[in-house]
């Protein structure tokens, strides 16, 4: 009976151990437990995390693969039927809804619509719009190369085992005045030596037969005022016309009287350039001088034979001539010359105003020596200009007054005024007759103010029929913004302007702006000195960099 018991009890465990996993060694049952918890609650989390759906279009579905299709309310599918209508290439593609979960399909829409939007921005061409485009090509004169002056390198004398050295003061050389300004030109006749070209070239025959052109004669008559600003619309620039005629700050500039389009510009430093636009002499069409030794103050052509008058800082007036291939002297004073006009009609008698408030009459066929010289009230003195028809009158602008002299009662002292322009009330930069007439002066003031004034009756105090309201405060880096006539309409004027952009404007006597000039890629500085062509529609602004800007039709 025992034995029976043992048997069965031996099978029994047998089947125990045969139904029951192996276990490791050392581990409880409760230590079991907690494992499979862990491996069951890592089986739920990789089930939920599953990894995302590839979201591009499959334009065919396997056959071995399972397609699950989502079911699609009926408002849902009116949602599709606009979509499609709106965007026809929404659902072009077969497969594009096929295995997607609503979040998805939402998430695609977003971004469809927010692609569309971007797209309707634009930012590719305002981006591209917003790059900075490059700089025009720089023509004219070009830059000289300057060499650098290498300097000993500096050692410690203590390093050197050297005492302290003492030096006297015979030992330093101070540069005086005279060396550090430029070297004065000799009196008399110079030769016209071009500084830009080699040193046996010879001045370009083009440049011999437009400079003795005949002028072309002006019309008398005055335009009609709406043809004027169809004409001033008309005129434009390139790249063309933007070239470095001198090497500093333009002081001065002035139009050939020929129909051809040569200029000249004087510097602050006495250079003198002549261009013509498409000319195959020079630097790009530019011929550069240096008469004087000190800026250009004024220039001007005379009519046949062709000549070009100069009056500079260093007391001197040249004329050029290109036959003789000289600039001869006119006039030679102490003081340094700031404006002249002409007195006659063949350019013989001039009139020169001198900075310390003298005025000369100079006869250029009896020499450099002034006729008379007479002493105006103020000093110094910014300007002279004749009457066009009655040319013993004449203005002068003098500190901040402007008056108009008879020359046949001038004395050497204290001549009186046969007419005085008030209403200044700073100093005054210009004041010229109109062409033509000389029936209204136009004058420039550093009170922010440009003035009209009726001259037609040559007598007592004369208030100003016009002002305008425009900003002078050039500093001292740009040359002083003038009004001027154009010389085919006697209404109007032009003058540069500091705003932004930059721009040239043109104004009727009544001071109605007639019409702006600007370009943002070819016009980018101030134009302090404009002038208009004599018989052309063109017009000439001059910057501080040298260069000239020419607007034509």
């Amino acid at each position: 009976m025992d034995t029976d018991k043992s048997d069965l009890s031996l099978e029994t465990m047998k089947l125990l151990q045969e139904r029951t996993p192996p276990q490791n060694p050392g581990m409880d049952g409760s230590v079991l437990r907690t494992s499979r918890r862990i491996k069951e609650k890592q089986n739920q989390r990789k089930k939920q995390n599953l990894p995302p759906k590839c979201l591009t279009f499959r334009s065919e579905v396997k056959s071995t693969k399972r397609v699950v299709k989502r079911r699609i309310s009926g408002s849902e599918k009116e949602k599709e039927v606009k979509r499609s209508k709106a965007d026809p290439d929404h659902e072009s593609l077969p497969g594009y809804r096929e295995g997607l979960s609503e979040y998805q399909l939402e998430r695609l829409e977003n971004i469809r619509k927010n692609q569309a939007f971007l797209n309707s921005l634009n930012l590719t061409e305002i981006s591209e719009a917003l790059r900075p485009k490059q700089k025009p090509t720089q023509k004219g004169l070009k830059k000289e190369k300057t060499q650098v002056e290498m300097l000993p390198v500096r050692k410690s004398l203590r390093l050197q085992n050297k005492g302290p050295q003492s030096t006297t003061a015979t030992e330093f050389t101070f540069p005086t005045t005279y060396e550090l300004e430029k070297e004065a030109k000799p009196p008399g006749p110079i030769p016209l030596d071009p500084i830009n070209l080699d040193e046996d070239a010879t001045l370009p025959d083009d440049l011999l037969d437009v400079w003795n052109e005949v002028p072309l004669e002006q019309s008398t008559g005055t335009p009609d005022l709406k043809s004027y600003e169809r004409m001033l619309k008309k005129l434009s620039i390139d790249d063309s016309r933007v070239v470095k005629v001198v090497k500093e700050r333009i002081c001065c500039a002035a139009f050939h009287p020929s129909s051809n389009l040569l200029m000249a510009a004087g510097d602050k430093y006495g250079h003198l350039g002549l261009w013509r636009p498409d000319a195959e002499w020079g630097d790009d069409g530019v011929v550069c001088f240096e008469p004087h030794s000190r800026a250009i103050t004024a220039l001007a052509f005379t009519s046949q034979p062709c000549n070009l008058i100069t009056a500079s800082y260093d007391g001197s007036a040249r004329s050029m001539d290109l036959e003789k291939a000289v600039f001869d002297e006119v006039y030679r004073s102490s003081s340094s010359l700031k404006s002249f006009d002409f007195l006659s009609s063949d350019c013989s008698t001039l009139l020169f105003g001198e900075w310390n408030g003298d005025v000369a009459v100079v006869d250029r066929r009896t020499g450099n020596l002034c006729e008379s010289l007479h002493a105006m009230t103020a000093a110094p003195l910014r300007g002279v200009h004749v009457h066009p028809v009655q040319q013993h009158y004449f203005l002068v602008a003098e500190s901040s007054f402007v008056n108009i002299y008879d020359l046949r009662h001038l004395k050497k002292r204290n001549s009186p005024a046969v007419c005085e322009l008030y209403g200044h009330n700073r100093s005054t930069s210009s004041a010229f007759f109109s062409p033509l007439t000389g029936s209204r002066v136009l004058t420039t003031c550093m009170d922010d103010c440009i003035r009209v004034f009726d001259s037609s009756q040559i007598a007592g105090r004369i208030p100003a029929l016009t002002s305008i309201r425009h900003n002078m405060q050039t500093g001292r880096w740009l040359s002083r913004l003038c009004a001027v006539w154009d010389p085919k309409h006697q209404e109007c004027f032009v003058i540069g302007t500091m705003d932004r952009p930059r721009k040239i404007k043109v104004y009727h006597e009544s001071g109605r702006l007639l019409h702006t000039l600007q370009n943002t890629e070819h016009l980018t500085t101030v134009c302090s000195v404009t002038a208009f062509h004599p018989s052309r529609n063109a017009l000439l602004g001059g910057n501080a960099s040298g260069r000239l800007h020419i607007y034509t039709d």
